[in-house]
């Protein structure tokens, strides 16, 4: 296999996944809190509800609708680009995923449209219900896209046979142990997007002093959301860190560049990594931190990358079966950095709003605008340490990326779609921002003549 050839597709994939995954975490928290929105008007009556659910309903939809738009690609990268992969376990990672497009997919964009249309044309309950089945959908799209990918990540239910992968338990598929833990961490990522980005933009609106009767309330919903998220997504990242010492622990050793078995083993905090003589250089590590982390012990041992990569030959047979390790450290501590920082404004934000004085500290808001891009930062971060730390698997344990290329594709074939994909994306991702930058500031569509503005409260 041509190396340029191989690096090409690898990009190619990387870069157009990377900018679909922009979109997708807004999605699926977007979805919730504007159902929850909805649902507040429809209990209350109050008018101003309505124009909060549909302002932010009209951000959800502008988001949605370039999401789908990237993501159709990446079918076509598994039968044209990886078409030695589908055929090896294209009977096991198509089913999930055409469970996705007939039932959750379709499910979503069906009640999407009787929402967007239904406004005072069918009933406030039954237009509610549409914006839940919507939200539900989305986030059962993501479950079964996640559990095709559970699959690339610990393979189970499936059977060799004639030099392929075959499925031999459905269930076995969806209750893949990866999937109780990525799923959760991957939908309240997204919930946390959601969360930050209704909490800047509300601070835009409460720094210029416009539409304060929706952006009050919308505001504590970003709030209450955010502080709940933020902490439940560092909980099920715990998780997921927990169930990958045992599944993949070279990902996790490679996550923290211990190359050496230690115990206890120290965690590396920043480190300038040398993969040729596998040694690093100028860490600053905290003692016994990483066995804590990985074993909730202090004096457990972590196996380091050199005693797992002879395993792995003892298992596999000959081959380097190390990933980026650089790559795979600095995204790992992006994602948690960022994690952070969101972690630390939240319960400042929240500390604030609790003594109303959030609007008084023109700080906060600017610290809340400024960071919508932060959970951007963390998701693809934390995917890039999630995919890059499985190499050189592109299914773990079963075939390397390096069996999955098609022969028939060459590197002038790859490098010109390249060019043209990462061109497309881009053009879509800057209408995205520019679409969402000007109907945020713009704000609610305007109050009718006949109801006079007033501030709202989330539990009225």
């Amino acid at each position: 296999m041509d190396a340029l050839t191989l690096a090409l597709a690898r990009w190619q994939f990387a870069i157009t996944a990377t900018y679909h995954f922009f979109f997708v975490p807004l999605t699926l928290g977007l979805s919730l809190l504007v159902a929850v929105m909805e649902t507040l008007y429809v209990r209350t009556g109050d008018e101003n509800y309505k124009r909060m659910t549909k302002f932010w309903g009209k951000l959800f939809v502008i988001n949605f609708v370039l999401g789908v738009v990237t993501g159709i690609l990446q079918e076509f990268h598994f039968g044209m680009n990886w078409s030695e992969y589908s055929r090896f376990v294209g009977d096991i990672f198509g089913a999930p995923l055409a469970v996705e497009a007939l039932l959750a997919f379709f499910l979503e964009s069906t009640f999407l449209g009787v929402w967007i249309f239904g406004w005072d044309k069918i009933s406030k309950r039954l237009h509610l219900l549409s914006i839940w089945l919507v939200a539900i959908a989305s986030n059962l799209s993501a479950l079964w896209i996640l559990i095709a990918n559970s699959f690339m990540q610990e393979p189970v239910g499936f059977v060799l046979r004639s030099g392929r992968a075959e499925m031999k338990s459905f269930w076995a598929l969806v209750t893949n142990p990866n999937i109780f833990t990525q799923f959760p961490h991957t939908v309240i990522a997204g919930l946390t997007t959601a969360s930050f980005f209704i909490m800047g933009i509300s601070a835009y609106h409460l720094l210029r002093r416009t539409h304060l009767e929706v952006f009050r309330p919308s505001m504590r919903i970003g709030v209450i959301a955010g502080l709940l998220a933020v902490l439940v997504v560092a909980l099920t990242g715990h998780f997921q860190g927990r169930h990958l010492v045992e599944a993949q622990p070279m990902k996790i050793a490679a996550a923290n560049a211990l190359w050496e078995t230690s115990q206890p083993a120290p965690l590396n905090l920043v480190a300038v990594i040398d993969q040729r003589s596998e040694t690093n250089r100028g860490a600053l590590a905290l003692p016994a931190l990483e066995s804590l982390l990985a074993h909730h012990s202090f004096s457990a041992e972590v196996k380091g990358i050199k005693e797992l990569q002879q395993e792995m030959v003892a298992r596999y047979g000959p081959g380097y079966y190390i990933p980026p390790v650089a790559v795979t450290f600095w995204s790992f501590r992006i994602m948690v950095g960022a994690g952070l920082w969101l972690l630390f404004l939240s319960f400042y934000a929240y500390y604030l709003y609790r003594k109303g004085k959030l609007e008084e500290r023109p700080g906060a808001l600017k610290a809340l605008l400024y960071s919508i891009p932060v959970p951007y930062l963390a998701n693809t971060a934390g995917w890039a340490m999630t995919e890059v730390g499985r190499q050189p698997w592109i299914v773990y344990g079963l075939q390397r990326v390096d069996q999955a290329l098609s022969p028939c594709v060459t590197a002038g074939q790859l490098l010109i779609t390249l060019l043209g994909f990462t061109l497309l994306l881009g053009i879509l991702a800057v209408v995205d921002v520019f679409l969402l930058a000007r109907f945020a500031r713009q704000g609610p569509e305007a109050v009718p003549a006949s109801m006079p503005e007033k501030e709202v409260s989330l539990w009225s």
